[in-house]
């Protein structure tokens, strides 16, 4: 994967890197439709970029990576192609988990496992519990992953451990979804142009940078990345409060 000394000349160091990035990987099947493939040729593609992705994550100083791969209401595309991602997400595993592992990538999945075939639940879970304790990069897969579900499996988690309501906060809520312990997303990248949340990450991404290209995601490369990145070190986040400069000015007015 390389090393974060690594970062060539092409690519000048960034002065502020987010710690956590999440990405809506979008475009997959335009990317095949405009070159003529079936769409699980397109996924196929999109599969393979998330190797150079991840690789440019370490390299740049990204932390936590938060992808979305598949998510609750993708259940409802033709039987083909939910057949063809559940193949891709165990070949993937298959291939490329050793070299995960060697490179010191922590593996997370986010969602429910339940409705995935017993065997590549295994698989899924051997991933996590092979990788637990490496700390280059932790990995966070949303696989069947919805935001409302999640929230809602926070809330039934909440009362079935009988907490009273008056001391329901937002860090119990924080505590009981699929992220608990991890930090919100710092920068969201949704690729292909859409406009759309997409219920991802709909808690934690409520004071998230978002960062829309109409770049389709086997497309979005390492160029790509480095310039979401060094946007994000022009915004100013303020979450909710007054910028650094508007604080200034005002204590120093009149």
């Amino acid at each position: 994967m390389g090393s974060e000394e690594s970062t060539s000349s092409a690519y000048p160091k960034l002065t502020h890197v987010p710690q956590h990035v999440a990405i809506i990987m979008d475009g997959n099947g335009r990317w095949a439709a405009a070159r003529g493939l079936p769409r699980l040729n397109g996924h196929q593609a999109g599969t393979e970029n998330l190797r150079r992705v991840i690789r440019a994550c370490v390299e740049f100083g990204v932390k936590i990576l938060t992808i979305y791969a598949f998510s609750t209401e993708n259940w409802g595309r033709p039987a083909d192609e939910v057949e063809g991602l559940m193949h891709i997400l165990e070949e993937v595993i298959d291939r490329e988990l050793d070299e995960l592992h060697r490179e010191g990538v922590k593996l997370r999945h986010i969602g429910r496992l339940e409705r995935l075939k017993p065997a590549l639940r295994e698989k899924v879970l051997h991933s996590m519990e092979l990788t637990a304790n490496n700390d280059r990069l932790l990995l966070c897969v949303a696989w069947n992953y919805g935001g409302r579900d999640e929230i809602l499996h926070a809330v039934q988690g909440i009362i079935k451990e009988g907490v009273p309501a008056d001391q329901v906060t937002e860090q119990t809520i924080s505590d009981h979804l699929y992220t608990a312990g991890v930090p919100d997303p710092d920068l969201i990248i949704r690729t292909s142009g859409e406009m759309r949340i997409s219920n991802f990450l709909i808690w934690q991404a409520a004071y998230s940078e978002w960062y829309v290209t109409n770049t389709l995601w086997p497309d979005f490369d390492k160029q790509a990345l480095y310039e979401a990145l060094q946007e994000y070190g022009r915004r100013d986040r303020r979450f909710g409060r007054l910028s650094h400069c508007e604080d200034y000015g005002e204590q120093h007015a009149g």
